[in-house]
């Protein structure tokens, strides 16, 4: 039987987020009460993936699971939402990547305190690049730095298009980022690279390793992009944030979804704005991404 052809494929990183919200940030050493917890899957690529197969998008993820109870529901998580999990590695006798977030709602801040898998890494070997070389767009945070490589590698030489999520600047980021087509990054990445309040200096030093689209996500303040020369900036939508988590991956799943769709570079990150901030209104990083009729209203 064929394996059936996707839209997008996602490699990168997938966790189980608990939140809950706190009037303001406790002190050391303290007992405070937290509010509305939230149980849900986490993680910039596998967010992004869920995002995208809510708008009608077909998905396949891979990435690293432990076998405990944490990765049955990261799992599950996935499932539930339509993305295909063949291409998840279950590592025997190790934990999944697990977090806790505290969010404090009306100032859009939120903590996380987090656990790495302790599984291996996928491995170049390990990867579907008969899939990769059939999607449209392959997505990833370069968390695997090897298997991210490989997996760009290929997937350029097909002819399709690279989205990074550089969310931080990790090593290995730069020479992906000379693979990507779309390179979209956080402002703590652009201040590791740049030093701090130089978004559009981080945009020109990324545009100069060859992405046609490079662009700065400034949560409040909204974003900087370079598309082929031309800046680009808006501010952000303007909305009452409850909690910030997933608006990131939000951001690279609308820009996506306007790549898929075919639309403009412009419309494309207008779009990962809107959806980005439509995320906040909510605890949860999933809880709030907006549906295709919220997006029908609003004539995307």
């Amino acid at each position: 039987m064929n394996k059936p052809v996707f839209q997008v494929y996602g490699l990168g990183q997938s966790c189980l987020d608990y939140l809950g919200k706190v009037e303001t940030y406790p002190p050391p050493d303290v007992k405070y009460e937290f509010t509305d917890m939230v149980i849900q899957g986490g993680g910039p690529v596998a967010t992004a993936l869920v995002a995208l197969s809510r708008w009608g998008i077909s998905c396949t993820f891979t990435g690293v699971l432990g076998d405990d109870q944490f990765g049955t529901l990261i799992k599950a998580s996935l499932d539930e939402e339509g993305v295909d999990t063949s291409g998840i590695l279950v590592r025997e006798g190790s934990t999944s990547q697990f977090a806790f977030i505290l969010a404090e709602p009306g100032v859009g801040r939120r903590t996380i305190f987090w656990h790495r898998p302790t599984g291996p890494p996928p491995g170049p070997d390990e990867l579907d690049y008969n899939s990769i070389r059939k999607v449209e767009v392959f997505h990833t945070d370069g968390l695997f730095t090897e298997a991210s490589f490989a997996a760009a590698k290929v997937a350029k030489e097909a002819g399709v298009k690279v989205v990074v999520d550089g969310g931080s600047l990790r090593e290995g980021m730069l020479d992906l980022a000379r693979l990507s087509d779309y390179f979209l990054a956080s402002e703590i990445f652009s201040e590791a690279l740049v030093g701090e309040g130089k978004p559009l200096d981080a945009c020109h030093k990324l545009a100069e390793l060859g992405p046609r689209v490079v662009g700065v996500t400034l949560g409040p303040r909204g974003y900087v992009a370079l598309a082929e020369g031309r800046i680009i900036e808006r501010p952000a939508y303007p909305v009452n944030p409850v909690d910030t988590t997933g608006c990131g991956d939000v951001f690279h799943a609308g820009f996506t979804y306007g790549l898929v769709q075919g639309w403009e570079v412009d419309k494309c990150l207008d779009f990962a704005s809107w959806a980005a901030a439509m995320v906040s209104l909510k605890l949860g990083g999933r809880t709030s991404i907006p549906t295709l009729e919220q997006m029908k209203e609003k004539g995307w």
